[in-house]
């Protein structure tokens, strides 16, 4: 919608899916973009969008959603006037959104806090861009190389989207060997090669969580469940996010794993255990998903995974990737 609204004064959008993960509401997006002047109407099967007037404004985030953050930029940088919008999101896709744009002619203050200022240009000019790697993709390899206990090399790391991460596997004693620090090819983020040592891990002391940038990734927390599944000793998660996220977790119980429901939002993970192999519907979630598959990898045995469409619209090319490195996967 706010890409749009500087190009097409009205026009509609489709509704489509996502993760089943409880109620997903877009009100932040509609609360930002109507800060522009841009109205939406909701329908049983479409968004009227109506974008005749485009000015700049204050726009505080009802809540720091990353999409919503973007699309509340998107609006503001071909808006007349100035926007200010608090309480943004400062993750990495919206750094990363932020960067293009500005490279592209776009005026943008405050990029990496949760304050940005922006002042509205005419138009953006055609440039080439290489979008920074994806963080989330490399957690996964890392949580399938400590979950194995293999030694793997996670090429092209963003440091500063992983580094939280590293240190809660490090407090739980995987060890790490960075190599080849250096600069992302767009020269905006710190890249390294993570290489994993096999190591033996024990429960994280304190309860694991996850919060908005700064802090451990949203998407990063289901990573670590197949991790946990084997360090010794008993670890609190808590997924507070989503309303039924932390219920897929238990689906790794189907495979050996000790994972005790506790509420809608945490579990209890008991380890080590040994995974045994065992036939699963994939979670439609995205991370849940992951996790599932990674704990499946590592499991004794076969097993099957059926639905398995959230994993590969967010893992591009993820068997041939995973056979490349030695799992039998079809």
């Amino acid at each position: 919608m706010g890409a749009l609204a500087a190009r097409e004064k009205q026009f509609t959008l489709y509704k489509s899916a996502g993760c089943k993960l409880g109620k997903r509401t877009i009100r932040p997006h509609m609360l930002a973009l109507q800060k522009l002047g841009i109205a939406v109407e909701s329908t049983e099967e479409t968004y009227e969008v109506d974008a005749t007037t485009l000015t700049g404004g204050i726009i505080i985030m009802d809540e720091s959603g990353d999409t919503a953050t973007e699309n509340a930029i998107l609006g503001a940088v071909l808006a007349s006037g100035e926007t200010t919008i608090k309480f943004a999101s400062a993750n990495y896709m919206v750094q990363d959104l932020c960067h293009f744009l500005v490279d592209a002619g776009a005026k943008i203050e405050g990029i990496g806090t949760t304050t940005l200022t922006i002042t509205g240009v005419e138009q953006l000019n055609d440039i080439t861009y290489a979008a920074m790697p994806d963080p989330v993709d490399a957690m996964a390899w890392i949580s399938l190389a400590v979950t194995t206990k293999s030694p793997l090399v996670i090429e092209r790391c963003p440091l500063d989207f992983l580094e939280l991460e590293m240190e809660k596997m490090r407090l739980m004693g995987q060890q790490f060997t960075l190599t080849n620090e250096r600069m992302s090819t767009n020269g905006y983020f710190r890249l390294a090669d993570i290489e994993v040592v096999p190591s033996e891990l024990t429960a994280l002391p304190d309860k694991l969580s996850c919060r908005p940038f700064p802090g451990l990734n949203i998407d990063a927390l289901p990573l670590f469940l197949p991790m946990l599944t084997q360090a010794k000793g008993q670890t609190l998660v808590h997924d507070w996010v989503y309303e039924n996220r932390a219920i897929y977790y238990t689906e790794l119980t189907k495979l050996g794993a000790k994972v005790i429901l506790m509420d809608p939002h945490r579990v209890l993970v008991q380890g080590p255990e040994e995974l045994v192999g065992n036939e699963v519907v994939a979670p439609y979630a995205i991370r849940p998903a992951m996790a599932v598959l990674i704990a499946m990898i590592a499991a004794k045995g076969t097993s099957t995974l059926r639905n398995i469409y959230p994993i590969e619209r967010a893992y591009e090319g993820i068997v041939e990737r995973l056979t490349a490195v030695g799992a039998k996967i079809e």
